[in-house]
């Protein structure tokens, strides 16, 4: 039996954005029961060349929406990243990009496996890849990485969370 480019991709990427969701709402408590400003939380990097928390729960979301959006030949909604983002704007645009990931079916992947997938068109950094490549050499390890890095920023500064967190319910 073979796995499915949807199956691959869209029970994957809402499993972990929902566990994204619960690692900040477990964050948020943590700064309010330590008396820990938001932004100064939402700011924290693991190292002064890496993007802080708030940027790295904002591309994780632009990967979730970009994979399952070209995956399926659909346009790539664009939104607005605000560097600034509270813990509420960041879980609005979870949410949204939960809703958008959920809207599709498996069958508008049909076929994605072998679609050439086209990154940064018409740039000096234009590439293209097969769609099979594309979501598993590129698009999951990029939007692990992002999530990853909000989990390891987090737990570093004593929000108490673990492996279980960082699964989710699967």
């Amino acid at each position: 039996m073979s796995l499915s480019m949807y199956s691959a991709s869209v029970p994957v990427l809402k499993q972990m954005l929902s566990a994204l969701s619960d690692v900040l709402n477990k964050a948020e408590a943590h700064a309010t029961e330590k008396k820990i400003d938001p932004a100064v939380l939402l700011g924290l990097r693991l190292f002064p060349d890496m993007f802080p928390l708030v940027r790295q729960v904002q591309i994780a979301a632009d990967f979730a929406k970009g994979i399952s959006s070209r995956l399926s030949n659909t346009e790539v909604p664009s939104w607005p990243d605000k560097p600034d983002a509270s813990f509420a704007e960041l879980q609005e645009l979870i949410a949204k990009a939960l809703a958008h990931v959920s809207a599709f079916t498996p069958e508008q992947f049909d076929g994605s496996e072998s679609r050439e997938v086209v990154l940064r068109a018409g740039t000096p950094k234009e590439k293209k890849l097969q769609g099979n490549v594309y979501l598993l050499q590129y698009g999951l390890p990029q939007f692990f990485f992002h999530v990853t890095t909000v989990y390891a920023i987090l737990r570093h500064n004593g929000v108490e969370i673990g492996k279980r967190d960082y699964m989710g319910n699967y």
